[in-house]
């Protein structure tokens, strides 16, 4: 827009249709492409961290310590001693979405009301089957029916799969079995260790789901959909025939060719084939979204043609719809139909597609290419992603590939997976198969060695010299071992996965059983595999000098002897773990984190060994470390009293437990208040080992930023030295290379002023903000959230050091800033009142404070009611007012109204509940609260 208005008559139109579309942005910038691509960047990642990771609002160009939420805690202590694969996850809720992507309902009503049927039914009753032919809709139906679930049951607990291409990781059994364990402690607050073996995890899993569902206050729902393509599913899947908990019910679809025979036995909702109706609105809504009008006599040709078994699904259909809906603005129309019409099933429509893209294609060169692409998608483990394919293929230029998977994805044959580009239907993956790959096995392996040559070179292994420190990307760890094994290189394999840190990639992102599977492979006992992999780590461990190399052997040793543990070979994983121990109080300190977790992981051992003194002890130092380091209501400390809780409680010592796991309870409650999203935290962890990675080159705003970021997150570890080292460089190269006055250097002045805070330097923090503030003043927006941040800390900075006069005009301009922002009667505008008026109650002004309360209880009432917590803190502060000013029968009133809002939330959270308000109206450093020593807001007062 320019001046508030359209430019043009197109971007007119383009604004009137987003603005009718829920969950659009529209960005306003006139300029040039690349910096309207950089606010497009920042407006994405402050979507990311505002919904998916639940983090307040942050600057577009950096982070500013004082606005972090908690770090990510590492992965394993997400559940206890359980790997949380953020990448496996992210797989799942990409598969639903795409799922239920399709607006045709194609009649499934029916179908919903006896899923429903099955929901309501009385207990004890078997899985429901969905079965239907390849390509008939069964994942449409049940991703839609997860849908309506959600939206009318909120009470019910749904958990899915959605199972892949057959030998992916989405159909290994033991990966979904511990995703769905997980997903349950995830939504009951529990945590106790959970095997990573597969034999056990499969025996064990009947029991967790008896033992979580009992602490589920609704109906829990499993659904795996295509279940036949686990990999010996009828085996891996037994517990599918035990008598399930009252208040499961499970739900699983089957290619009707393949379901296992005791299967068939169970209730089945078999999926009709589309009738005349179904396909014509199929087709015509294909045709037109691309402005494709068919004659009454094509019509009937389609409706004749759509009758067989293999050509009334909704693949199909849909296919043929997109078919020739792709050339009907060309008038081909009857042309296509009549090619149409030779294909009697999916994947002979997919061989014609895949044509119609060959002959599209300008040369003999892009042909190739094509086949190429298609080839080593399909000789892949999880899929390829496009700097992947332009890396083995230099020749392949962006603009071909761009309009080569356009072609691919309009037509249904590729899709995006976390990245990756992968078939998007078991059948286009077989037409490739058939279509390319017929010569037999030799055009297969030639295929997969391309991918061994490309992805050997990304870890420098071309003479296996598996020593190197690099760090190991999960691409590689998830494709080379893989395809290893599909080309049956033993040899190669087994020095593959002597990589220690391919291993340990492996093992830390919970794929214990393909790890397992693949020594297997090679022929190696479980002993044997402890004693390589330990004398592997001992040479490895000659060749490490300096603290990094050091910390990075220790996590080493911890990971080989929980696999050791996980393997039930207790005796040699105490050796891996002592070790680990040692090298982390040697290299960092005998008090830091990491030394609790290597107390913790040993004290794991004993446990299972049933040498309950020593564990006990461990468990103890643990604690006490734990807590020393981040407050005693941190979810470490948390894991820490259930380590201790279950311990006690092997021992009958039940009273003791239980005090244990009432405290333990209390603490995660509160951080799951407080964190939100596991998966998108997890995600965050991995865009911190991401920055790690990076190389810092020469002075560029980007490196500077990066600097900044690398001081957060050493920030963020209480690494305050190291953190003052690179905030410090970060804002030396901004005043170099942006000037002194740039809105940059006030983010990294405003980092630096929250790390002194933190560090109790006051005058030398009042210093910087006041500089950082300055800047923002100038160069922002008055209702600029990066300005309000800036105000909001100098202001808690002047009252923490009793300069309660410069302190009000910030708190006056924090009203200000919300009123511009948000309207005068956003909940945010009351948070400021109060934050004010608590102010000037400190200072003895209770005339200029009342109008505030009275004007924030009413901002409170009309936007969340007049039974609101908020309210009643408001009320109390009222009262006291009154009461202070000597109307008595006022401050009475005014408190009997707060005790009644108090103990309804006190019923409605079903006990005590603790007060989540601060009755001093201000944001504070939480860090018994938070992770260790982070200066955050705090949301409500």
């Amino acid at each position: 827009k320019e001046g508030g208005r359209a430019s043009s008559g197109p971007v007119q139109q383009l604004v009137e249709q987003i603005s009718n579309v829920s969950k659009a942005k529209l960005i306003d910038h006139v300029g040039g492409v690349e910096e309207g691509a950089h606010e497009i960047y920042n407006c994405v990642e402050k979507i990311i961290k505002q919904d998916i990771l639940g983090c307040e609002a942050t600057e577009p160009e950096g982070r500013d310590l004082g606005n972090k939420e908690e770090s990510a805690a590492p992965e394993e202590e997400v559940f206890g001693d359980v790997l949380w694969d953020a990448h496996d996850e992210q797989e799942q809720m990409e598969a639903f979405q795409q799922a239920s992507n399709s607006t045709c309902e194609l009649g499934f009503e029916k179908y919903f009301e006896r899923l429903n049927d099955l929901v309501a039914a009385p207990a004890p009753i078997p899985p429901l089957l969905v079965s239907g032919g390849p390509g008939s809709g069964k994942s449409l139906l049940l991703s839609k029916w997860i849908q309506l679930q959600q939206k009318h049951s909120p009470n019910t607990l749904i958990l899915y799969h959605f199972v892949g291409r057959p030998m992916s990781a989405s159909s290994e059994s033991a990966l979904i079995i511990k995703r769905l364990t997980l997903k349950l402690m995830q939504h009951s607050w529990l945590v106790s260790p959970l095997t990573l073996d597969p034999a056990k995890l499969l025996e064990e899993f009947p029991r967790w789901l008896e033992k979580l569902s009992a602490r589920h206050q609704g109906s829990i729902i499993i659904i795996i959909d295509s279940i036949d393509q686990i990999q010996q599913a009828e085996k891996q899947m037994k517990w599918l025939i035990d008598p399930l908990p009252v208040n499961v019910r499970v739900v699983v679809s089957v290619n009707v060719e393949t379901c296992p025979q005791p299967w068939r036995l169970w209730p089945t909702l078999h999926l009709d084939p589309l009738n005349s109706r179904d396909v014509k609105s199929l087709i015509s809504a294909e045709c037109n979204c691309a402005n494709v009008k068919l004659t009454k006599e094509q019509e009937k040709k389609l409706e004749r043609h759509c009758r067989s078994a293999t050509t009334c699904n909704a693949l199909y259909v849909t296919l043929l719809g997109k078919t020739i809906a792709g050339v009907g603005g060309r008038g081909k129309v009857d042309e296509t139909l009549q090619q149409c019409f030779q294909c009697q099933d999916t994947v002979s429509l997919y061989r014609l597609v895949l044509r119609s893209i060959q002959e599209s294609l300008q040369s003999d060169k892009e042909k190739s290419l094509l086949r190429e692409i298609l080839c080593v998608i399909g000789v892949s483990h999880n899929g390829v992603s496009e700097s992947e394919l332009m890396e083995l293929y230099p020749e392949l230029s962006s603009a071909v590939l761009a309009s080569l998977l356009h072609s691919l994805h309009k037509t249904c044959l590729l899709t995006y997976g976390c990245g990756l580009l992968k078939f998007q239907h078991l059948q286009a993956w077989e037409m490739v198969r058939l279509e390319y790959m017929g010569e037999g096995e030799k055009v297969v392996s030639a295929y997969r060695q391309k991918l061994v040559e490309y992805f050997t070179t990304q870890l420098r292994l071309i003479c296996f010299s598996f020593t190197s420190r690099d760090r190991v990307t999960w691409r590689s760890a998830d494709e080379l071992p893989w395809l290893f094994q599909q080309q049956g290189d033993k040899q190669r394999l087994h020095k593959c996965l002597l990589n220690l840190f391919v291993s340990q990639n492996l093992y830390k992102r919970g794929h214990f059983a393909e790890l397992l599977s693949y020594w297997q492979l090679v022929g190696k006992d479980k002993s044997s595999m402890a004693a390589e992999y330990f004398d592997s780590l001992k040479d490895y461990e000659k060749s490490c000098e300096g603290e990094d190399s050091m910390i990075c052997l220790a996590d080493l040793y911890e990971t080989l002897g929980r696999f050791l543990k996980d393997l039930g070979l207790l005796s040699q994983a105490v050796a891996p773990l002592q070790r680990s121990l040692e090298i982390r109080e040697t290299a960092l300190d005998p008090d830091h984190p990491r030394v609790a977790q290597s107390l913790h992981q040993l004290a794991g051992v004993y446990v299972q060994w049933k040498k309950f003194g020593n564990a006990e002890q461990l468990y103890k130092q643990a604690l006490e470390i734990s807590e020393n380091a981040y407050g005693a209501e941190h979810p470490r400390v948390a894991r820490e009293l259930d380590a201790l809780a279950t311990l006690y409680q092997k021992q009958n010592k039940y009273e003791q437990a239980e005090h244990l796991r009432k405290k333990s309870f209390r603490i995660r409650q509160k951080a799951a208040r407080r964190k939100g999203s596991l998966c998108g935290f997890a995600l965050l962890r991995q865009r911190a080992l991401q920055l790690e990675e990076l190389t810092l080159g020469k002075d560029t705003p980007d490196n500077a930023r990066t600097l900044n970021e690398l001081g957060v997150l050493y920030y963020l570890q209480n690494n305050l030295e190291t953190a003052e080292l690179f905030l410090k460089r970060s804002l030396e190269m901004r005043e170099r290379v942006l000037g002194p006055q740039h809105p940059d250097c006030a983010q990294s002045l405003n980092n630096l002023a929250a790390l002194y805070n933190e560090k109790q330097l006051y005058e030398r923090a009042e210093e910087l903000y006041e500089k950082a503030l300055d800047i923002r003043r100038r160069a922002l927006a008055p209702d600029h959230p990066s300005l309000a941040y800036t105000v909001k800390h100098l202001a808690v900075l002047y009252k923490k050091m009793g300069k309660l006069d410069k302190a009000v005009p910030l708190y006056e301009l924090a009203v200000e800033i919300r009123q511009k922002s948000f309207g005068p009667k956003h909940p945010s505008v009351a948070t400021a009142l109060v934050n004010l008026a608590v102010l000037y109650c400190q200072m003895k002004k209770q005339i200029e404070a009342l109008p505030l309360y009275e004007r924030a209880l009413k901002i409170y009432e009309d936007s969340f009611g007049h039974m609101h917590p908020r309210v009643g803190e408001t009320l109390k502060n009222l009262a006291v007012l009154s009461y202070e000013g000597g109307d008595f029968a006022k401050a009475a009133e005014l408190y009997k109204r707060a005790v009644e809002i108090k103990e309804a939330e006190t019923l409605l959270m079903g006990g005590k509940a603790a007060s989540r308000h601060s009755s001093s109206g201000d944001t504070f450093s939480l860090k018994s609260a938070l992770s260790p020593n982070v200066f955050l807001e705090q949301g409500q007062r």
